[in-house]
């Protein structure tokens, strides 16, 4: 079930689903038990809810007129799925590789390496190493081309975090 419901308070407008025992004014805070909110409608259908509270704000702003002369949220839905350039299209006619982009987008922004990501690679260096020290997760983190200052990080976060242990300078996977 879908309500459009009123602040007494402020005069906001919103939409909701279900209902629950209180509801809270998106735009003041005041909270209220449900049977006390103003209801201007209760529907099964979204859409109609949508329509509803759109039409009642353009009432509010003196624009009735003009709101009905738009089509349904529905009806409005359609059309643009209809009309819509699907991405891969709209990057093609601007000139870009649509593939080359989808690559680009796959890559780790914090920065990749041959091997894995920063993180993969500190994360990898724990379990291929037997309890290793920090001095031996950096060494082998270098040797994938990740510096000494993020794996210094990466494995005081993962040990905040839980997911490694560490114990008189040796780490080990949880």
């Amino acid at each position: 079930m879908y309500a459009v419901v009123g602040c007494s308070e402020c005069s906001h407008l919103w939409m909701i689903e279900g209902r629950s025992e209180t509801i809270q004014c998106p735009r003041c805070g005041s909270r209220k038990a449900y049977e006390r909110r103003k209801k201007f409608v209760e529907t099964e259908d979204p859409n109609h809810a949508r329509d509803v509270r759109a039409s009642m704000l353009a009432n509010r702003q003196e624009e009735g007129e003009a709101f009905a002369k738009l089509d349904s949220f529905a009806e409005l839905g359609r059309e643009v799925a209809d009309g819509v350039v699907d991405d891969e299209t709209y990057l093609e006619e601007s000139g870009l590789d649509a593939d080359e982009l989808a690559a680009a987008g796959e890559r780790d922004p914090r920065g990749s390496t041959d091997s894995g990501s920063k993180k993969e690679i500190v994360e990898r260096a724990l379990e291929e190493l037997d309890r290793p020290t920090e001095d031996e997760v950096v060494d082998y983190a270098s040797e994938h081309g990740v510096s000494a200052g993020y794996v210094e990080d990466a494995l005081a976060k993962l040990t905040r975090r839980g997911e490694v242990s560490e114990s008189r300078g040796r780490y080990r996977r949880l």
